[in-house]
């Protein structure tokens, strides 16, 4: 069984049936994603140990905040991670709908969400789990910068 070193912004990616133990020295805060995987044929995911920092910053159009995908955008994954980070003051410049059900974790700092016609302050610790076309939009808040992990379906048919 293969064994991985894990440092603070670390992230691993085992496809299913993988074997494979987490184990640690020192108190640690583990976030697991579980699903069942809606395999592709011919498209298989690979393990995948790596740190967010390692990432390039990819292009948002019209958009401040700074995102980073954790995982590759081929066909054999049916999900992707991001981490978007906003600082002070900055915020979603459009109203967001998406057709697939995603969710969220505040790593950092805290804001305001908007979730259809409610709004939830939010703080590091709190989840978000959004349904499809739920319209929501996101403002950083405070005097500290703003870090999320954001799940999202991709790749499959949300049918």
């Amino acid at each position: 069984m293969p064994c991985f070193r894990f440092q603070v912004d670390s992230y691993a990616y085992f496809p299913p049936n993988f074997e494979h133990s987490i184990e640690s020295d020192a108190p640690a805060i583990i976030v697991i994603f579980e699903r069942r995987h809606a395999q592709l044929a011919n498209h298989v995911p690979e393990p995948l140990v790596n740190s967010t920092d390692k990432q390039p910053l990819l292009e948002t159009p019209g958009e401040v905040f700074e995102l980073r995908k954790l995982l590759p955008s081929s066909l054999a994954y049916d999900f992707n991670i991001h981490i978007m980070d906003f600082q002070p003051g900055e915020f979603l410049n459009v109203k967001e709908v998406h057709y697939n059900q995603h969710g969220l974790l505040l790593l950092e700092g805290e804001g305001i969400y908007r979730l259809g016609g409610s709004w939830y302050p939010v703080q590091a610790g709190d989840v978000i789990w959004m349904a499809p076309f739920v319209p929501q939009w996101y403002a950083a808040l405070g005097k500290t910068p703003t870090r999320y992990l954001l799940y999202k379906d991709v790749n499959r048919s949300p049918l």
